[in-house]
């Protein structure tokens, strides 16, 4: 009887101990507010301005919902994961944003030893993207008026994805890759200040190649999405400076209708789909295309505010012929300050340019700015007011097309609480 005592004893204190050892944690964010927008679009002789206003979600920080948990595997090892997904507490069908499909925004499991540093799989955030949040004083919000983290919501949204996206590079996601499926990160501890990332990103199939009837194209072959990166972080007092670069390929069966007519330029962008404009939010990593992106950003604690500089250029380029490309270099500096405890503000502003093959090099030039606040009513709640406006230059940066310029304005007054 008593060593039945001892042994129950003693599985209930092996189940405490591992029980101690593993925890999971339920977190996210929800996001509502009032958000309105106005913008101007011109194009040849014609102008085209829109209006809105609604109450949705997301203006300051993207819904969501997770969950994470770490087991500790003893000797300084641990195990974690990550299951992120999004949400759209405006949609009157389902809580889940995309509801058709669920975002999935994170979803990984890793490996982490003290000292050394840790490794994880699965949709992640890209090296670039984990060192812009680090060093974008807007906190990387979804408000027009940064040139870096190229973002909106509402009126600001629906205007850039159907014209500023397609003529002057500006939609959301459209100057770097936020996250891709199917990758492989690796991230260092501290050493001496500075801190290092790997990623490894792997898709790849090939089957048997058929000729289309009809047609010069083809079905099948290689269908290859395929990338690396490489990221360092230094911290020095109250310096912070990181840097990232990451090249994402995607190679699909040869098509030899793509490049028939080399006098149209419109029809081989459209045929090769190297057009960065819009691109950059999706997991996937495009059609035909090697896509350069690098990253250098910087702050600098003063202790009565942090000043941030950014600097960004990604050029993509069709794998059928590298003379045809897309790019966007873009630049800002911005500050951020608790005037009072529980009042915060940030200001930033910033220039970039598009570029793209064609008679000339098309281009446009890019101009934006920002200004925000947020009232901490607690650790995990607060109200904020953002304001943001953006533009281009008078002029297309897609071939046989009339020059076009763009201006908006976005804006939004909401709640944010943090869980």
């Amino acid at each position: 009887m008593k060593k039945s005592l001892l042994a129950v004893a003693a599985l209930g204190a092996f189940a405490s101990a591992a029980q101690a050892q593993s925890s999971v944690t339920v977190y996210g964010i929800m996001d509502i507010g009032y958000v309105g927008g106005n913008s101007r679009v011109a194009s040849g002789t014609a102008v085209t301005k829109g209006t809105s206003n609604s109450f949705t979600g997301g203006a300051e920080s993207t819904n969501r919902i997770g969950f994470k948990g770490t087991e500790d595997l003893g000797g300084g090892s641990s195990a974690f994961f990550t299951v992120e997904l999004g949400l759209e507490p405006a949609s009157t069908t389902s809580g889940f944003k995309n509801s058709a499909t669920t975002e999935n925004r994170q979803s990984f499991v890793g490996l982490k030893k003290n000292g050394i540093g840790q490794f994880a799989l699965g949709t992640q955030y890209t090296l670039v993207h984990q060192s812009v949040a680090l060093t974008d004083a807007g906190g990387t919000n979804n408000i027009l008026g940064d040139v870096i983290y190229t973002s909106a919501t509402g009126n600001g949204a629906t205007v850039a994805d159907a014209n500023f996206a397609n003529n002057n590079g500006y939609a959301a996601g459209n100057s770097y890759t936020i996250r891709s499926q199917n990758a492989l990160t690796l991230d260092t501890d501290t050493f001496a200040g500075f801190k290092g990332h790997g990623l490894v990103i792997m898709n790849n199939t090939n089957t048997t190649q058929t000729t289309l009837s009809g047609s010069n194209g083809y079905t099948g072959g290689t269908n290859n999405q395929n990338g690396w990166g490489l990221g360092v972080d230094y911290t020095w007092q109250k310096l912070f400076v990181t840097a990232a670069m990451q090249q994402l390929n995607a190679k699909q069966a040869y098509n030899t209708s793509a490049l028939t007519n080399s006098s149209n330029n419109a029809t081989i962008a459209a045929a090769a789909n190297i057009s960065i404009f819009g691109a950059g939010q999706a997991s996937s990593l495009g059609t035909n295309v090697k896509d350069n992106q690098y990253y250098v950003g910087a702050t600098y604690d003063f202790g009565i505010l942090k000043a941030y500089a950014q600097y960004i250029n990604r050029k993509v380029s069709a794998q059928q012929d590298t003379g045809y490309y897309a790019k966007r270099t873009g630049q800002q500096i911005g500050v951020r300050s608790f005037i009072t405890p529980t009042i915060e503000a940030w200001a930033q502003g910033g220039l970039g340019k598009t570029s793209a093959f064609g008679s000339s090099n098309p281009a446009a030039n890019m101009t934006a700015w920002q200004v925000g606040s947020n009232y901490w009513l607690s650790k995990r709640t607060n109200l904020y007011a953002i304001y943001g406006q953006v533009g281009t230059s008078n002029v297309s940066v897609i071939a046989n097309q009339n020059p076009a310029s763009f201006n908006a304005s976005n804006y939004a007054i909401g709640l944010r609480h943090t869980f």
